[in-house]
C-alpha cells in the first residue's frame, strides 16, 4: 500500500466502514492518515495497584476469577481480578460478554481506563486491554481520540493506522529542506506518526508544531503563488491627477476621514502601476467607503475609462447608484444602473449605451455579467461586499474588460486579521477604521422576551421624538418554522394591538423589487413609523432617521450579521439603539453578550472566528480548508512566521515540483484561496 490505495485496501476496513469514513472524508490511505485525533486521554503512566487512586488509570497486570453473568434488564456483566503482586483491583465490562474468552490467563496485560467507587469496592469499569507483548495501541501510551461516527469508533481508527506505520514511515517530506531546517522541525513522517501514537508528551507537542506550521504554511504559500502572478500581469495605467481629486474633496459637503485619505492614497497608487490593482477595501459598517469607491472612479473616468460596480442585491445597486450621482454629478459624470428586475427596452437601451461608451460608470448587479453586455473602454471594477460573489462571478466582469483591469474589492465585513495574512494574502489591503465626524455608535441592550412591554414604550417614545423604528424577524412566515419570530405574524399582531396607532410597514425577501422600493421610500419620507423586516436590510440600506433597530430571535443569528444588522442604525448625529432579543428567557449565549460590549467591527470578528471557526464564516467553499486540523487560524505568531518561511520560498523562486506532496496541496489550495 501507498498514500494512494484505496481506502478499502487497508486490513479491517470492508465496505461498510469504507463508506462510514467517506461521509467524513475519508477515500484514501492519505486521507485516513491525515485524520488526526481531536483530543488525547493520558495513559502512559503504568502506577502499581498499591498506587492507584480514583481517576484514569493503566496498571500492568495478570488476570484472575474471569466470570460472566447476566444482571437485572439483561444486562451482561464480565467481571475479572487484575493482579500484580503488589495488590488487587476488581475489573468489570459491560455488555462485551467476548471478553471472557479472549482473555489469555497467565499473560501480563496493560489495563487502563476509570478507576470508581461501586458499592463496597474501587473498581476499573470498561477499560482497554492489551498484551504487553504486543504494540499497546489504547493502553499504557497517550492514547489518540478521534471524531467517531455512529458505525466508526475511535479504538477502530486506532486499529487501522496501526496498519499503516510502515506506511506513514515512508513518507516522504512535504517541506523544502531550507524551511525544515530554519525552523527546527521534525520530519513530516515522524510528526504524523507521533500525532497518532505519541511516544512522549515532548515528542507529541513537537508533532502538534511541525504539522501545525506544515497547515498554515501551504496556506499562506498558496496566497502569496497567486499574488505573484498577478503582480507579473500588464493592465492598464490610470493617471493621477491632483485637481480631479481636490475638486471631489471640495465638492463633499463633510470632511473626510484620515483612514479614508489614506485609503483613497492607496488605490491611487495602485492605479498608476502597469500590474493591476488588486486591493481589498474593508471598513466597518458606515465608514465611508462608498466615497472613496466615487473618488478612485472619478479618476478613472478622467482617465476616458469606464467603471463598474457590482453590488450583491438590486436595494444596494438602486442606493449606491444614487450616491454616486449625488457625488459625481458636478463632473457631469454619466452613471447608469443595470438590474435584472429592468424592462427589456429599457435594459436593451442601457446595454447599447455602455457598449458605446455613452455611460461612464455603471452600477449593477449580477445582471453586469451577463453575455451580452459589451464595454467600449473598462479598466476599474469595483465589488461590493466581495464575499457575497464567487471567483467564477468576479472573473465574469474582469473579463469583460478585455484586459485585466484594476480591481477594487469592498466588504463591510471586517476580515479578522489571520485570514488578512493567510486567505486574503493575495490581496493588498486598505482598511478604514474610523467612523464619520459626530457619529455615536449604537448602544446594545440585550431585552429578555418577559420585558417586552417596556421595551414597546420605549419605541412609542422614539417615535414620539420624531425617530423611526426596524423590527428584524428571523422569518418570513410562520409556516417557514414553529416557535420562531416572523415578520408576517409580528406585522398582523403589533398593527392589531400594540402599535395599532401607528403606521407599520413590512418588507422581505419575497416581495418584487418595485414594491420594496416603494415601502424604503416611504420610510424615507416618514410615511412609516416602524418598519418589520427580514435581514433584507442587513446592508446598504441607509436611512438616517431610524435609530432604533429591534431584532427579534437574536440568538439565530451569526455575529458578523448581527453587527452589519446593527449598522442599519447610527447613521446622525443623533444617539441610537439596539435591542437583542432572544426567544426565550434563557441565559443568552456568549454572541449576544458580545454585541453588548463590542461595537468595534474588527474585534468582534475576531471573536466570530473564534466562536465558530472560518469554514462556518466564509462558506462551504472553504469549509474543510480553513477548518484546519491541527493548527489555530488565530495563533498570529504562527502565521507571521509561517508567511515568513513562504515569502523566503517566493523570492528564491524555488522549483516545487521537486516536492511532490506540496505540489498536489498547492493546486488544491490556490483554486480556494484565489479572489481574482
Amino acid at each position: 500500500m501507498d498514500v494512494n490505495s484505496k481506502i478499502i485496501e487497508v486490513p479491517g476496513i470492508g465496505e461498510k466502514i469504507a463508506k462510514s469514513l467517506s461521509r467524513v472524508g475519508v477515500n484514501n490511505v492519505e486521507d485516513l492518515i491525515m485524520y488526526f485525533p481531536r483530543k488525547y486521554t493520558d495513559y502512559s503512566n503504568v502506577q502499581k495497584i498499591r498506587n492507584i487512586e480514583p481517576g484514569e488509570v493503566t496498571i500492568r497486570a495478570k488476570f484472575e476469577n474471569v466470570r460472566g453473568r447476566y444482571a437485572r434488564r439483561g444486562i451482561h456483566i464480565t467481571e475479572a481480578v487484575a493482579d500484580d503482586d503488589t495488590g488487587k483491583v476488581r475489573v468489570v465490562w459491560f455488555n462485551q460478554p467476548y471478553r471472557k474468552d479472549s482473555i489469555k490467563m497467565g499473560s501480563t496485560y496493560y489495563i487502563s481506563g476509570i478507576l470508581e467507587h461501586s458499592g463496597m469496592y474501587y473498581q476499573i469499569n470498561n477499560p482497554s486491554i492489551e498484551l504487553v507483548s504486543a504494540f499497546p495501541k489504547n493502553t499504557a501510551r497517550i492514547v489518540p481520540i478521534y471524531k467517531e461516527s455512529k458505525d466508526i469508533k475511535s479504538h477502530q481508527i486506532r486499529s487501522f493506522i496501526k496498519e499503516l506505520l510502515p506506511v506513514i514511515d515512508s513518507i516522504s517530506e512535504t517541506l523544502p529542506g531550507s524551511v525544515v531546517e530554519s525552523e527546527s522541525l521534525i520530519p513530516a513522517k515522524n510528526a504524523i506518526r507521533e500525532l497518532h501514537f505519541p511516544s512522549s508528551r515532548e515528542m507529541w507537542l513537537k508533532a502538534k508544531q511541525r504539522m501545525a506550521f506544515e497547515e498554515v504554511f501551504t496556506l499562506a504559500l498558496a496566497s502569496l503563488t497567486n499574488k505573484k502572478e498577478i503582480k507579473a500581469l500588464k493592465g492598464s495605467i490610470i493617471k493621477f491627477d491632483e485637481q480631479i481629486a481636490k475638486n471631489f474633496v471640495k465638492n463633499l459637503d463633510f470632511k473626510m476621514t484620515e483612514a479614508q485619505k489614506i485609503a483613497c492614497w492607496e488605490i491611487i497608487q495602485d492605479m498608476q502601476k502597469h500590474s493591476p490593482m488588486n486591493r481589498l477595501l474593508e471598513g466597518d459598517v458606515g465608514s465611508g467607503k462608498t466615497v472613496v469607491a466615487a473618488l478612485a472612479a472619478s479618476v478613472a473616468i478622467a482617465n476616458k475609462f469606464q467603471v463598474a460596480y457590482m453590488a450583491p442585491t438590486e436595494i444596494l445597486a438602486k442606493q449606491h447608484c444614487q450616491t454616486f450621482l449625488q457625488l459625481l454629478q458636478p463632473f457631469k459624470v454619466k452613471v447608469a444602473l443595470l438590474t435584472g428586475s429592468q424592462s427589456k427596452n429599457e435594459r436593451t437601451r442601457i446595454v447599447g449605451k455602455i457598449k458605446s461608451g455613452q455611460y461612464d460608470l455603471i452600477v449593477g448587479t449580477h445582471a453586469l455579467i451577463q453575455s451580452e453586455i459589451n464595454f467600449k473602454n473598462l479598466n476599474l471594477v469595483i465589488i461590493d461586499e466581495q464575499h457575497r460573489f464567487g471567483v467564477n462571478q468576479r472573473t465574469e466582469l474582469q473579463k469583460k474588460a478585455g484586459r485585466l483591469p484594476h480591481m477594487l474589492a469592498m466588504t463591510a465585513t471586517p476580515i479578522p486579521r489571520s485570514l488578512a495574512l493567510t486567505l486574503y494574502g493575495d490581496l493588498d489591503i486598505s482598511i478604514i477604521n474610523q467612523l464619520p465626524p459626530g457619529r455615536k455608535p449604537p448602544i446594545t441592550k440585550i431585552i429578555s422576551p418577559l420585558n417586552k412591554e417596556k421595551m414597546y414604550a420605549d419605541i412609542d417614545k422614539r417615535i414620539d421624538e420624531g425617530h423611526q423604528v426596524y423590527i428584524v424577524c428571523p422569518l418570513i412566515s410562520d409556516s417557514d418554522k414553529l416557535g420562531v419570530k416572523s415578520v408576517e405574524a409580528e406585522y398582523e399582531k403589533l398593527s392589531k394591538t400594540v402599535f395599532s396607532h401607528r403606521k407599520i410597514g413590512m418588507i422581505h425577501g419575497k416581495l418584487k423589487t418595485e414594491e420594496k422600493d416603494k415601502i424604503l421610500e416611504k420610510l424615507r419620507k416618514k410615511q412609516i413609523d416602524i418598519l418589520i423586516s427580514t435581514t433584507v436590510i442587513e446592508v446598504g440600506v441607509n436611512i438616517p432617521s431610524v435609530n432604533l433597530i429591534i431584532i427579534e430571535g437574536a440568538e439565530r443569528f451569526g455575529l458578523a450579521q448581527l453587527h452589519q444588522l446593527r449598522g442599519r442604525v447610527g447613521r446622525s448625529t443623533d444617539q441610537s439603539y439596539c435591542y437583542l432579543v432572544p426567544s426565550n428567557a434563557k441565559n443568552p449565549p456568549r454572541r449576544l453578550k458580545e454585541m453588548v460590549n463590542n461595537d468595534d467591527g474588527f474585534k468582534l470578528a475576531e471573536i466570530d472566528l473564534d466562536i465558530r471557526g472560518p469554514g462556518e464564516i466564509y462558506g462551504t467553499r472553504q469549509h474543510g480548508i480553513l477548518d484546519l486540523k491541527v493548527a489555530k487560524i488565530t495563533d498570529i505568531n504562527l502565521i507571521k512566521k509561517a508567511k515568513k518561511s513562504a515569502l523566503g520560498i517566493i523570492d528564491k523562486d524555488i522549483n516545487l515540483l521537486q516536492y511532490p506532496r506540496l505540489a498536489k496541496k498547492l493546486e488544491a489550495l490556490r483554486a480556494v484561496v484565489n479572489l481574482n
